[in-house]
Parts: structure tokens; C-alpha cells; sequence
């Protein structure tokens, strides 16, 4: 088991990943006794994840760590393909990916389309590696698509009940988009062009101007954030993801978790030690601009593509396997997204919490569909081998 020391008091910049800088650091004693530097308060966790995760976007993969979380309830090692394909849910398809909800807000996988996905993965093989990274990811960049009061997961068919979102990805999501339509109108802000997928984060804005600012990296990694792959699955086609809370309004000073922080390519202060004047946001040294990390669970229940508060289908798991009610480990959503902004005195407020102005409401929504065949290729040659890829394979400057 490694060893989690305390944070340093403001340790000097270390280079990370490929040439990137961040500031604050926690020295932390990871498996086999190497000491890694991680960023705080750079990820915003629903809960803490185990294994370190790579860096942000615009500063290619680095590497993060969170202190091991506490067993959860009825832990348990991941099945087999062959477990997870026989999960209880009745039999019954009116989509390729679901079926209709049943009233109460679960929205059940469609377990044929789900079968037949398992038994595909079950038949891919690993493609040679060769010098590829031992990331065990693969991802996903995309631009800014468009900006609406619609959340299709939280307010489906309720165009404007939302507060302002911004999306990446699928060109087409809005209020009333259903697991269909991803597949149906394909167009994209994303690469690799297979995946569909539409994620969407709450709206920055500049306090004093009240002027949007979007996001100029969005970087959708999929990982383990575990130290071994055992038991991974691919994810299936539909499923709706949430992290973070929107509703939450707690100051954010430097030091807290969940907060937004400054980083960018090459030498020079990025630590972010001025701060807002209400203390809720870092301003930049040049050339740094803001940046968020929002990591998602990795274990899912096997049986349903959405819950009345769109995370009980969702857990965490542990090295150890995932949760007895949750026993599909999937890969892990993590959100690295950049902004063009390098911080003002004024600060800015998220669409989320226009009043409190602090970063604690950020959060992420993630409405999965990929080209089948991509998901479980990539799972199968990055995850289940623990090798890096990148948008088109694998990724061999990653280390």
C-alpha cells in the first residue's frame, strides 16, 4: 500500500508530463517506491479517485494522485464479461441503446444491444502496442459547439430550464435530444470522429463585463484511474453521466478543492498565489490561463443508463474491484478543459452560482455514444493492456 504524505508548503515548480508547469504540489510515495509531485486542488472529485491521472490538455498528460478513498460498502473484485452480461434487467428494445424510461427516472440499458456489445468485446484482441505510453487511456479533443439553457439529462424536453451550459462535441444536443439522435446526427467538435458523444459544463462568465467565456481545450480523457485494468469493460452506448454539483455554493480560496487553477507550456509563474478579490479565483502569471479537472466514477450497475439524480447507477470503486451493487468497472470519465482567460481582480461566476460567485458549482454532464466497434477497440488496446493513446492510436511521447 503507498505511502500519502502531506502536502509540501509551496514547493517550486516541477515539470510534468510533456514540459508542462503547475504550481503547489503534493509529494506523494507511489507503488515501488518512486516519488511523484502532483498539482492540488486541481481535480474536482465526487469521490477521490486512487490511482494518479494525467494532466490537462494543453499540457499533455501529467500526473495526479488522490490518498486512497475508504473500502466502499460491499466491495467486491470486478466479474467476468460474462457476469456482467447476464446483470437482471429484462429483455425488452425499443432503441439500439435503451429502453423507455420507466416513470421513476431509471432508463434501463437495452440488454440485447448491451449483450451483444459484451460478447464483441469479449472477441477483440489487443493490438500490437509497441512503444506506445503505459497510460492506461484514451481520449477524446474537442472545441466549443454552442451555448444553451438546456440540459437533455436534467431538463429533457424543457428547452431554457437550465441554467447556461456550454457543450462540446455533438453539434446537434439540446433539450430534447434522446440516445438516438447522437447516433442519427453525427456531426462533431470532437476527435476521434467516431465518438458522438455530447459533454456540456455550466458557462464561465467575467464578472465585471458579464461576457461568456468558452472553453479553448476540452480535453475528455478515458481511463483506469485504478492501478490495474482488471474487469474493464466498455461503456455502453447512452449512458448519462454527472459530476460534481451544481448546487453547491462554497467559497473556493486557493487551497480548496474543486477549485479552478492556472497552467500552460513552459517556464515562467503559473502558480496563481494572487487571487480574485473575493478570493474564489487564481489570476495567472503570463502565459498560464484557467483551467478545471472534473473526474467521473468508474463503476457502474450493469443495469441502467440513468437515475432519478443521474448518479445512483454511478460509484466509485477501489484497486480491490467495484461496489457488489455496481460491479461493471468502466472507464473513467476525466474533464480537462482550458480557458482563454488568465484571471481579473473582478473573477468571474459560473451560470450555476451568478450570486456566490466561488467555482464550487462547476460540475460536468457527459451523454455517451460512440461507434461501437471504436469504444471496444480502444478500451481493449488502452485500458485492458494499460497502454496510452492518443486520437488516432497509440500515443508513443507519453510517459
Amino acid at each position: 500500500m503507498p505511502t500519502f504524505r502531506k502536502p509540501v508548503e509551496n514547493p517550486s515548480p516541477q515539470r510534468t508530463g510533456r514540459h508542462a508547469r503547475r504550481g503547489r504540489g503534493v509529494v506523494v510515495a507511489a507503488a515501488g517506491g518512486a516519488v511523484l509531485l502532483i498539482a492540488t486542488a486541481a481535480v474536482s472529485f465526487h469521490q477521490p479517485a486512487q490511482r494518479p491521472v494525467s494532466g490537462p490538455a494543453t499540457s499533455g498528460p501529467a500526473v495526479a494522485a488522490q490518498a486512497t478513498p475508504p473500502a466502499p460498502r460491499s466491495a467486491a473484485p470486478s466479474p467476468s464479461p460474462s457476469v456482467l452480461a447476464k446483470a437482471s434487467t429484462p429483455a425488452s428494445a425499443s432503441s439500439p441503446v435503451s429502453r423507455q424510461a420507466s416513470g421513476n427516472g431509471w432508463i434501463p440499458v437495452d440488454r440485447a444491444a448491451w449483450n451483444a456489445q459484451v460478447a464483441r468485446y469479449k472477441a477483440t484482441k489487443a493490438q500490437p502496442a509497441g512503444n506506445a505510453g503505459n497510460l492506461p487511456e484514451f481520449r477524446a479533443d474537442c472545441r466549443y459547439s454552442h451555448r444553451k439553457a438546456d440540459d437533455p439529462i436534467v431538463f429533457p424536453g424543457l428547452p431554457g430550464a437550465s441554467h447556461m451550459h456550454s457543450f462540446v462535441g455533438n453539434e446537434r444536443v439540446d433539450a430534447y435530444t434522446k440516445a438516438g439522435d447522437l447516433m442519427k446526427f453525427t456531426a462533431t467538435t470532437c476527435k476521434p470522429v467516431v465518438d458522438h458523444s455530447a459533454y456540456w459544463v455550466p458557462t464561465l462568465y467575467e464578472a465585471a463585463t458579464k461576457k461568456p467565456v468558452e472553453t479553448t481545450g476540452f480535453r475528455v480523457y478515458y481511463r483506469s484511474i485504478r492501478r490495474n485494468s482488471d474487469g474493464i469493460m466498455p461503456m455502453p452506448n447512452g449512458l448519462r453521466l454527472i459530476a460534481g454539483d451544481a448546487k453547491k455554493k462554497q467559497p473556493t480560496p486557493r487551497g480548496a478543492q474543486g477549485q479552478f487553477y492556472c497552467a500552460f507550456y513552459g517556464p515562467g509563474d503559473i502558480d496563481g498565489y494572487a487571487r480574485s478579490d473575493n478570493g474564489n479565483w487564481p489570476i495567472c502569471g503570463k502565459p498560464a490561463k484557467l483551467h478545471f479537472m472534473l473526474q467521473f466514477p468508474d463503476c457502474w450497475d450493469g443495469k441502467n443508463l440513468d437515475s432519478p439524480n443521474h448518479k445512483d447507477h454511478m460509484a466509485f470503486g477501489t484497486d480491490q474491484g467495484c461496489p457488489a451493487g455496481h460491479p461493471a468497472r468502466i472507464p473513467a470519465l476525466t474533464f480537462d478543459i482550458a480557458y482563454g482567460a488568465t484571471g481579473t481582480k473582478t473573477g468571474y461566476y459560473l451560470s450555476s452560482d451568478p450570486a456566490g460567485r466561488s467555482a464550487s458549482s462547476m460540475h460536468g454532464d457527459a451523454f455517451v455514444m460512440w461507434n461501437v466497434q471504436a469504444m471496444n477497440q480502444r478500451v481493449r488496446n488502452c485500458i485492458a493492456q494499460r497502454r496510452t493513446c492518443n486520437n488516432d492510436g497509440y500515443d508513443p511521447f507519453s510517459y
